[in-house]
């Protein structure tokens, strides 16, 4: 009997252990594929983009993964004020729809440098829109216009204007002014700020609108073809509207980001410039 107790002792041990066996190796096998898939996951680089009109960045993106057998992927907003916050919280790895100026208002705003640019794109003049007249000094007393409400931008569309000859306002192209700042507007001009994503949608109910590049290409404008007035890309002042790749500032050295950038940064991408803009976006690298 005591040897049958031992035996069944024995027994139950080897089950036992049979058993925390395979249930380790259970854990191994799901902790292994739980860091698969973190692994797959964190090997696709997610690029936050702003619009539906990606096609330069698509064309990047399959030379990015034919040449180095990784992967990328675009995820679209919808307006500015999401691909920065979305880079900041980790949904996305870098982003690439905004310029020098709006992203220092945006760091501004964070009291301190979280997002950096890690690599120029190009240079998306800006440029006034109208389905009623053809140039803007066909502008009439009282007619309103639409502009940007986002403090890097709604200063662009007045210093453009400013050029154009049709307002005067106080302070250098760059900065941020507001419509205050506005000193002579012998037309009375009535402007209505508005969300950027808005401003094309704008243009049955607004004599003029500025309309970001983004924006205009995705209601089939062409920046060259369609503005009644666009923002001279060779003007020194306009260097500070242009787009960057950018990231979050411990991120800034990433070697898998900085291929992306080199992957952009081509030839192949100026030539996708004018086969999918027309001609509209410059490149600045």
């Amino acid at each position: 009997m005591k040897k049958l107790g031992k035996l069944t002792l024995g027994l139950a041990l080897a089950l036992g252990l049979s058993s925390c066996g395979a249930n380790n190796a259970n854990e191994s096998a799901d902790t292994n594929t739980d860091q698969k898939a973190q692994t797959e996951v964190s090997d696709t680089i997610k690029i936050g983009v702003v619009g539906e009109k990606n096609e330069v960045w698509d064309e990047v993106i399959k030379r990015y993964e034919e040449g180095t057998g990784k992967k990328a992927e675009l995820v679209k907003f919808s307006d500015y004020t999401q691909p920065n916050e979305a880079l900041l919280s980790g949904d996305i790895d870098v982003n690439s729809y905004q310029h020098y100026k709006f992203l220092n208002e945006f760091n501004d705003q964070q009291g301190e440098e979280k997002i950096v640019s890690i690599g120029d794109t190009m240079l998306a003049p800006l440029g006034f829109y109208s389905n009623q007249i053809a140039n803007l000094d066909e502008l009439k007393d009282g007619d309103r216009v639409a502009i940007s409400n986002d403090p890097s931008n709604g200063p662009r569309a007045l210093f453009l204007l400013q050029s154009a000859g049709i307002i005067k306002v106080n302070g250098k192209p760059g900065e941020s002014i507001t419509l205050d700042d506005i000193t002579e507007n012998p037309k009375n001009l009535e402007f209505i700020e508005m969300d950027p994503a808005q401003t094309a949608r704008a243009l049955d109910d607004v004599v003029a609108a500025a309309i970001n590049d983004n924006f205009a290409l995705d209601s089939g404008l062409s920046p060259k073809q369609d503005a009644i007035y666009l923002e001279d890309p060779e003007d020194p002042d306009a260097k500070i509207y242009v787009n960057v790749i950018a990231s979050r500032k411990e991120d800034k050295d990433n070697e898998a980001y900085k291929e992306l950038v080199k992957y952009y940064q081509t030839d192949e991408t100026k030539a996708d410039y004018d086969k999918y803009t027309k001609g509209a976006w410059v490149p600045a690298w």
